[in-house]
Parts: C-alpha cells; structure tokens; sequence
C-alpha cells in the first residue's frame, strides 16, 4: 500500500509540473509513512511541504492541488489535508485486508524485494584466525553476519557469504610451533612452553594426531630446541622476541616440508572445526579465500605495485611504508618490514583489490569493534589504489560478553580458558543463541544473560515469539480434533468481518512486514526484525488471550483463521531472517 500511495503522489507532481502549477522539472522524494494515530488515515505524506520551497508557494496551496491531480484508486477511500499542508490518506475497507491476502497468496516469499532491482553483494563475516575454536566472542559476528545475509537477500540483493582464511602470517606460525612443542612432549621431550603459545586443549588433541601420523619422525632433543633461545618474559626477557625465535628454531630443525605438515594439520583441524561449529551454528558460505592464495598467485605484489606507481609507498629504516595519514589515517602504515616480510595489512590490501576486481556493487565487512582504526587504513589503501573506497562498508560489531549468574566468563583463545560457541550452542540452543545476539545494534554492548536465554517465559523474546507461531499451530489441530475445516476462500471473502482493535493491530502489523524488510536492508539492521517480530507475537498473544477463533459462526471463524494464518506465516518469515527456527508445538 505504501508504494501504491508514492506512485499516486508521483503522478500528481507530474501533472501539476505539466500544468505549470510547479516549475517544470520538478523532483521530490515522495516520503510516505504510517499514521500514528488512525485518526490522521492510515498513511501521511509531506510532499507539500517539502515542495513549498522549490515552488516559492504556501504548502497547504500545493497539497489542495495535489489531491486533486491524484489519479482515482479503489485502494483510497479518502484523502484529507491536515495541519499546513501534511496529506493523509484513508484506506478502503477491502485495501486495508490486502497484506493478510498478499501474505496468504505469497506465502515464504511474502515481504521479500525486487531481484530485478537488487544489487550485487559481497559480505565477509567472521574470519577468525584459524588459531582455535570459535568462542562466545565470534557468535555475535556469525549470527550478525548471518542474519544481515538473510535480510538482504530477503529484500532482493545477490548476496555471497564469505570467510576470509587467515592461513598464513605469524599467528598461525605461533600455533604451528605450539603444536609441535605438545608433540615433543608427548614423547618424553621436556620443552618450556612459551608464555604466548596456544596452551588449549585443542592444541593438545592436534598433538597426538600428529603423533599418530608421524611417529616419532619430527622429534628432535629438547636441548636442541631450546638452546640458545631470548629469554620470555617469565625469565625477563621480551617474551616476543622469544616466540619468533622458536617458530625459527621450529622451521630451521623440522625443514620445510615437515614444518608445512605440522602447519597444515594445526591449520586443516581447527579450520574443519570452525566450518562444522557454524554450520550447527546455521552459518554457511558461499565461499572460503585464503590468505595464502594471495601471495602465491602475486596479489600482494601487485597491490603494493600499484601503491608504488601511485607515489604512495617510501622506504625508512629497511621497511616500506604507505603513505596512509594523506588519506585520513593517523600516521603511515608498514606494508614490507625490514626482513623482507609482508605485513597482514598488506595482504588485507590485496584481498580488497581482490574482491572489488570481482565486480560486486558493494562489498560488506563485518568485524570486531576493536578494528575500527583498521577502517581508514584499508579505505586509503582502495583511495591510493584508484578505486572507490564508498563501495566498502564496514560493520563493526561489538564482542559479546557471556554471564553465568554473575560470573563473567573468559574468551581468550590463546590461554585456552574460553567457552566455546559450541558449548554456547548446547547449553542454550542455536535459536536462543542466535536471537540474543542480533537483538540489539552490532555496536552496542552486549551481556549475554544464559539464564534468560534458557527460561521458557515471556521475558525470553525468542521464546514469546516462537510460542506465538506455535500457539496458531495449536488452533489448527484443535480445529480438526473439533472435525471442523478451513475454508481459507470464505475467509479471504469475510475478512471485513475482523473489525475489533485486536484484528486491525494485527492486520497493520502483516502490513508493515514488507515496508520493515526494506528499512532493516538499507540500514543493515536485523535487530529491526527481531524487534517487529517481538510486537507481532505481543499482538497475536494479545488476540489469542481476548477472542475465540474457532467459534459457531462460520464465516467469522474462517475470516479469523485467515488472519492468524498469515500473522504465522509472517512469524514465520522474520524468523528465518534471522536463522531461528519456527516450532509448531512448544
């Protein structure tokens, strides 16, 4: 009904710019929206107002001419000027039940936008260092990312999922070594553990798989490894320094092509984890692009070349540096060091060139809030490059903090005290998981209550909503224990019959759905869906507890399954959107 009402509006200023009425040429953003109070119609625009000025004429003049250039619709009952020039709209009788007819008709595709008008979409989302199992942390990012994917193909955008692997640099050289180093000494080779090595459990496990696989091939004495070593900073010394030395020693006693199996075991296991937890987790791609790839196939020389021929790279002491303060960053950033090593940020660079040579329209970001100064390096880099940094959107999503009563749980994947998404998952559910996380802003702070998560009550939003879906499940098998049937065509053709304030709060919420899906899109925000859905279910509930629905008047009752029929399968819809299931029984 909302684009009916543009569409009206549009062909009015048409005909008043033909007539002369209105400078010729002239454009407004036809801005129409729901009425507050049902008072004021059901729908309101300000197009006299905001026409006044290019027209130099008073607004209230402009909105009597454009209710009478309006084309006749059988949807408009009438159109009435308010206040100093605002054009409110009444609906017809039979106009306001269409959403309930359109949500019956189009069933799962009922909200959804326009393909034909959709963009090309890349969206990359957590891409964690395939360092250890994902924790609490990288849900909020899995299920944001998830549910931004729904939304926007929801609204008719192309959208591909991407994870960008991380497997090359030196953090996975870190795991590499701590792996090996439980692999010494399982097999009776006292090593000292670095301070800053990967001490979970899951290193342990990868361990013994290596031993396993290689037997005592890759041993070498513990004297050996250690000898010679910087101090960590337990013994006083720069705890760094003493890291990258092992991953030298590591690669220097092993050789390449032994240090690359112990690499990629420690890579393969934890990246199949990661893949299977967000698959139980819901989350799917489309895609997975290594890291690795990039300097292999040259992609990150080529970037840096184009930096260079841009004049935007220099050389101080040994490294190279891109000249990213010009372009808004608050200094200069190292793309070479002085070794001759390429830094994550060049290889980031590389990726972005990457994905924008692919031909998307816009490519999305989804990450941690504690990269928000990597935002302008990267925009600088595409700047500096020729391209178009406007093509990249960034979403920044704050960690969410896990609670178990008033015990803050920890998240640190390198000391190995964490709780996994996985175990999130099996405490909680993966629909209570999901729906808690994308509930508010991305960047907001987040508490994550499980306790809340867990109660079956209607202070628990994903169980107040799914419980609605389930309760209209219900009336349906009522309706057969009964030997009644539903005679949906009857239903359809008495729906002017649902006139109390609970039927028209329900009929104007299955209308909003198609209008929320596009807002939610264009602003990035599937917290918008778990809210409407959240009043939907108020209202079906509300209903629910205030009429019968399978009552002795037959028409009445096929009119009121019509209408909870289509208040489910919107449920229904939202839902999905946000990667929640829809029970039929609770």
């Amino acid at each position: 009904m909302k684009q009916l009402i543009q569409d009206l509006l549009r062909t009015a200023v048409a005909r008043l710019a033909e007539q002369g009425a209105l400078p010729a040429g002239t454009q407004v953003d036809i801005q129409v929206d729901r009425t507050r109070d049902k008072a004021h119609g059901d729908f309101a625009a300000n197009t006299a107002l905001m026409l006044a000025k290019p027209a130099r004429r008073k607004p209230r003049e402009i909105a009597d001419e454009l209710v009478a250039a309006l084309p006749d619709s059988t949807a408009v009952e009438r159109v009435e000027i308010a206040g100093p020039g605002f054009i409110n709209f009444f609906l017809s009788a039979d106009a306001a039940f269409q959403p309930v007819r359109d949500a019956l008709e189009h069933g799962a595709e009922y909200g959804r936008g326009d393909t034909a008008a959709g963009q090309n979409l890349l969206v990359e989302f957590v891409s964690a260092n395939p360092t250890g199992p994902l924790h609490v942390g990288h849900g909020r990012g899995a299920a944001f990312g998830g549910a931004l994917c729904n939304l926007l193909a929801a609204a008719g955008h192309q959208v591909q999922r991407e994870y960008y692997v991380n497997d090359a640099g030196r953090q996975m050289d870190i795991l590499a070594a701590s792996v090996w180093l439980r692999y010494l000494d399982k097999l009776g080779e006292a090593v000292r553990f670095p301070d800053n090595g990967y001490r979970g459990d899951y290193v342990r496990a990868i361990a013994e798989a290596l031993v396993t696989s290689e037997g005592d091939s890759l041993r070498h004495p513990a004297a050996t490894v250690g000898a010679d070593l910087p101090d960590d900073a337990e013994q006083g010394g720069d705890k760094e320094r003493h890291i990258d030395a092992l991953v030298t020693r590591c690669r220097e006693l092993l050789g390449e092509d032994a240090y690359r199996r112990v690499f990629d075991r420690a890579l393969n296991t934890v990246l199949d984890d990661i893949r299977d937890d967000l698959a139980g987790f819901g989350v799917h791609y489309d895609s997975w692009f290594s890291e690795r790839s990039l300097t292999e196939s040259g992609a990150v020389d080529q970037g840096l070349e184009r930096l260079e021929a841009a004049g935007q790279l220099y050389r101080q002491d040994g490294a190279i540096w891109f000249r990213s303060s010009d372009y808004g960053d608050e200094k200069d950033r190292v793309v070479r060091r002085d070794n001759g090593a390429i830094t994550y940020f060049a290889s980031d660079i590389a990726y972005h060139l990457n994905k924008l040579a692919r031909g998307f329209d816009q490519i999305i970001n989804i990450w941690g809030a504690d990269h928000h100064g990597y935002v302008p390096r990267v925009k600088a880099a595409l700047s500096a490059c020729g391209a178009d940094p406007e093509r990249l959107d960034v979403r920044l999503v704050q960690f969410a903090i896990l609670y178990r009563g008033s015990e803050r749980m920890q998240m640190s994947t390198r000391s190995g005290q964490f709780v996994t998404l996985r175990e999130l998952r099996d405490e909680v559910g993966t629909d209570a998981a999901r729906f808690f996380y994308v509930m508010r802003k991305p960047e907001q702070h987040l508490d994550f209550d499980l306790e809340l998560a867990k109660s079956q009550s209607a202070d628990n939003p994903v169980y107040y909503i799914q419980y609605a879906h389930a309760r209209i499940c219900s009336v349906f098998r009522q309706l057969q224990e009964k030997g009644l049937h539903y005679d949906e065509e009857q239903g359809r053709q008495q729906l002017m019959r649902l006139d109390n304030d609970h039927e028209q709060s329900l009929v104007t919420a299955i209308g909003q759905y198609p209008e929320l899906i596009a807002n939610a899109a264009r602003a990035r925000e599937p917290h918008q869906v778990a809210h409407f859905l959240r009043d939907l279910a108020n209202a079906l509930h509300t209903y629910y507890n205030a009429h019968q629905f399978l009552v002795d008047d037959e028409a009445l009752r096929n009119a009121r399954l019509c209408l909870i029929t289509a208040a489910r399968q919107v449920l229904r819809n939202g839902l999905d959107v946000l990667g929640v299931s829809a029970p039929e029984a609770m």
